[in-house]
């Protein structure tokens, strides 16, 4: 099965721009369990102060709907989610419901400057 979510930390120095790590994920699960608390996104260094998160495109076209897979950013503090408006759209849904709850990692949420005390 190929990935569909690149999600890449980079830290900057200046003008230089460094990758810290990629990681690759299969589906949205796999996106959540890892930035939920106890997940991988715990051991973000503090270093890291941009992440990119790259969904890739459908194998195959909406026919329906094309703007569905028009490609779209989304800032969240300093997270930025690419990819299909339908993918960004579902994604920041599950966001906003699992911070909510307070399934997001410390973490992550204060890479994108959420306090949730």
């Amino acid at each position: 099965m190929q990935p569909i979510i690149t999600v890449e930390f980079s830290s900057k120095a200046g003008d230089r721009e460094f990758k810290e790590e990629s990681v690759s994920f299969h589906n949205q699960e796999e996106l959540f369990s890892f930035i939920s608390p106890g997940g991988g996104c715990e051991t973000i260094p503090d270093e890291v102060d941009e992440i990119q998160m790259v969904f890739l495109q459908p194998p195959h076209p909406n026919t329906q709907n094309p703007i569905a897979d028009r490609r779209v950013t989304l800032e969240l503090g300093m997270i930025f989610l690419t990819g299909p408006l339908a993918e960004i759209v579902q994604t920041a849904d599950q966001l906003i419901y699992k911070a909510g709850r307070g399934e997001l990692s410390a973490s992550f949420l204060k890479v994108i400057n959420v306090d949730l005390r």
